[in-house]
């Protein structure tokens, strides 16, 4: 199972739109895809499910159509993790639907289950490997070829469990000062984490284990820079100073390497997966439409400069569903 999370700790740099937009390109290129809205607020399956749909799973009794409702059973003590069910979005991809309540009902147990040491306590493996296990269920169910994970903004118990079940993580970053300073952090715990779960995970026993457990690569793939406003094909200036500081930050932050020589740009950088332009009319039009920006067409509204837009979106993200597939090991057909 190749399971890919898109991961920043600062929210609105445009990650679940990135999730959304490489579902249909990568299932475009013709792989079998499963979307996993693990982010408490399910912004992924807002964008993937019409209201009604989404009104209709979430006040059923225990959402048994949610992550929430798979994971339900562990956590309550009345079984395993049940195989989660798998909304048909369109041809070659799935959808497992997010939760508004996951966050409160798991957030707590899983921070107790690390806290007192995963290795005394062969219950509280089991609790925070129950993602892996929900994954690799939904992926067998639907002969998944990637799994692609949208996760919240935050360095939560949450997020440390999700995580450990990625083969890879990209990094989505915008060009400002923010997105500076909380790359730092962000590299740091990303490696905390990959250390930590390794330590668990040797200092366990097999024969205390009882279920499979994930390795916990998180294997840094590169980073995608996102919503930069452009002027004759170019990063505007204000946006240029933040941009060309990230190749140096993010090999020193996130792979704890000092570049040599540094790459004086995104161009340059070998870690950068691609560089999207800022679609400020076209996102509003593909909400409407409940399409991907790169399938808009003029009865959408998608008209002149705007459909000229829509056919550049689509050369932007089929180049980087390419470059992502190279990198993770995804045989496109």
């Amino acid at each position: 199972m190749k399971t890919i999370a898109f991961f920043n700790d600062r929210a609105g740099v445009g990650k679940t739109t990135l999730v959304y937009h490489l579902a249909w390109m990568l299932a475009e290129l013709g792989l079998s895809v499963l979307a996993a809205d693990l982010d408490p607020q399910a912004n992924l399956s807002s964008l993937f499910l019409d209201e009604d749909l989404l009104e209709e799973i979430w006040t059923e009794p225990r959402t048994p159509r949610t992550v929430l409702g798979s994971l339900l059973p562990l956590l309550e003590g009345t079984g395993e993790v049940a195989t989660p069910w798998i909304a048909q979005v369109a041809s070659g991809i799935g959808l497992v639907v997010g939760d508004l309540a996951l966050s409160a009902r798991v957030e707590d147990g899983l921070s107790a289950c690390w806290l007192n040491g995963l290795e005394r306590e062969p219950n509280a493996l089991r609790v925070f490997t129950a993602f892996w296990r929900l994954l690799a269920l939904a992926a067998a169910e639907r002969q998944a070829d990637v799994v692609l994970l949208d996760v919240a903004s935050n360095l939560g118990a949450l997020n440390r469990a999700v995580l450990s079940s990625a083969s890879q993580v990209v990094i989505p970053l915008v060009p400002d000062l923010y997105s500076i300073q909380g790359l730092t952090h962000l590299g740091a715990t990303l490696r905390g984490w990959q250390e930590s779960w390794r330590e668990r995970l040797a200092s366990t026993p097999e024969s205390s284990r009882t279920a499979p457990v994930p390795g916990g690569a998180m294997e840094p793939v590169g980073y995608v820079m996102l919503q930069h406003p452009v002027r004759l094909d170019r990063p505007v200036m204000a946006y240029k100073r933040w941009l060309d500081q990230v190749p140096a930050i993010y090999a020193r932050a996130v792979l704890n390497q000092a570049p040599e020589p540094p790459a004086a740009t995104p161009n340059d950088d070998p870690n950068c997966l691609a560089q999207l332009r800022y679609n400020r009319i076209l996102m509003p039009l593909a909400r409407e439409a409940r399409k991907p920006m790169f399938h808009l067409t003029p009865a959408d509204g998608a008209l002149g400069g705007h459909l000229q837009a829509a056919v550049a979106c689509r050369k932007e993200f089929r180049a980087l569903a390419r470059e992502l597939a190279g990198r993770c090991g995804l045989l496109l057909p």
